[in-house]
């Protein structure tokens, strides 16, 4: 996972200018980005963000309640806000973190103010249009005090053939009683080459929920998402569910490290290899008392590939309470003929398993977007018998 060369994609010369109206996009990039959870023709949304290749395009907010800047535009409002940007991920970590540091295309500024509810998601799109381009991204989402946001952001090639790098460091604060919902489906290609680097902070009373989707091939992606839970009573939930095709390479896993008493967090992964590399990782460390987490990690192989489920628990003071539980293998037997005792026959069990397996009910999906993901589970359904 670490044999990218970054040479091989040109990150300068490929700006795009403002679109005013994201319906004015063509059908074969709405599609695209649909099933990546973004829907261009929908009012229901309290904020609009699109990226396309190296330029921001669109950038609106429709909430009173809510602050939504291009990332270098905020830089520059806000004296290089900082408070918040690159306090909680190294410049120097890696390859991919100095290459955004030293040339940030953009990404999104989001900020509620204190005590907030938004209603409706903010909608945010990273697009890859042209051919062979590098994006470096820099997201900053602050929750403030008491205030709760969700965003449902998309990030796409514009064809599923489309050679292109997408770079992206986010930085999440969960301010004192505060609550994000991150939700982000991936919809890239077999010759993507996709690594974010995220991180949050949860204070007192603060709730982070993360939900992720992948079903679609991806050439290589690596991604490791930290949240540090600082406050008493911060909870974080991750929720996943990756199918990685014949040629795909997915290394992802979730962090949480609990840092104050009286914190909760779970991590549930479902993972699916139909032929291709899926390595699942799950950290949760606790360093105070009381405590609780619970990892979960199952994996199905249809057709082929391989799985790998990498579970850590790290817990040092005494009382912590970790827990996890990991699973690797074939649709069990006893499964199928308990579903065609009633009456299936082989392939509809086998059908209904799968299905049941990548539900994505407990992420609240609703509208174009589940039915948009519920068509690729039955790609999946089809593609396994």
């Amino acid at each position: 996972m670490n044999d990218v060369n970054l040479k091989d994609f040109a990150f300068t010369g490929i700006e795009r200018g403002e679109i005013a109206d994201l319906r004015t996009l063509d059908a074969s990039d709405k599609h695209r980005i649909l099933h990546a959870g973004v829907d261009v023709d929908s009012d229901a949304a309290s904020a609009v963000f699109m990226h396309m290749d190296q330029s921001t395009v669109h950038c609106k907010s429709h909430d009173p309640g809510l602050e939504l800047l291009d990332f270098n535009v905020a830089m520059k409002r806000y004296d290089n806000l900082p408070e918040y940007a690159w306090k909680l991920i190294d410049r120097d970590k890696d390859e991919f973190t100095k290459n955004v540091a030293e040339n940030t295309h953009g990404g999104y500024f989001i900020r509620t103010k204190p005590g907030v509810q938004i209603e409706k998601p903010v909608q945010s799109c990273l697009f890859l249009k042209a051919d062979n381009a590098g994006q470096n991204v820099h997201n900053i989402v602050i929750v403030e005090e008491g205030s709760e946001l969700h965003i449902m952001t998309g990030c796409s090639t514009a064809h599923g053939s489309t050679h292109a790098a997408h770079l992206g460091i986010t930085e999440f604060y969960v301010k004192k009683g505060g609550k994000l919902t991150f939700t982000m489906v991936h919809n890239w290609g077999e010759n993507a080459t996709v690594r974010p680097r995220s991180v949050g902070v949860v204070e007192e009373g603060g709730v982070f929920q993360s939900n992720y989707v992948l079903m679609n091939a991806v050439g290589t992606l690596q991604m490791y998402p930290a949240i540090n839970l600082n406050g008493r009573g911060a909870i974080a939930r991750f929720n996943s569910i990756i199918v990685t095709p014949k040629g795909s390479h997915v290394d992802t896993g979730s962090r949480v490290i609990m840092n104050a008493p009286d914190t909760r967090c779970e991590i549930i992964a479902r993972t699916i290899t139909t032929g291709g590399t899926n390595i699942a990782r799950g950290h949760i460390a606790g360093h105070a008392v009381p405590c609780r987490g619970h990892l979960e990690c199952k994996g199905l192989i249809l057709g082929g590939g391989q799985m790998l489920a990498i579970p850590e628990l790290d817990a040092t003071v005494e009382g912590v309470d970790l827990s996890h539980e990991a699973a690797v293998g074939k649709i069990a037997q006893d499964e199928i003929e308990y579903l065609m005792a009633r009456g299936m026959d082989e392939a509809e069990a086998t059908s209904t398993i799968v299905r049941g397996f990548l539900n994505v009910d407990i992420m609240g999906l609703d509208g174009p977007l589940a039915k948009a993901i519920q068509e690729q589970v039955e790609q999946i359904d089809a593609n396994a018998m």
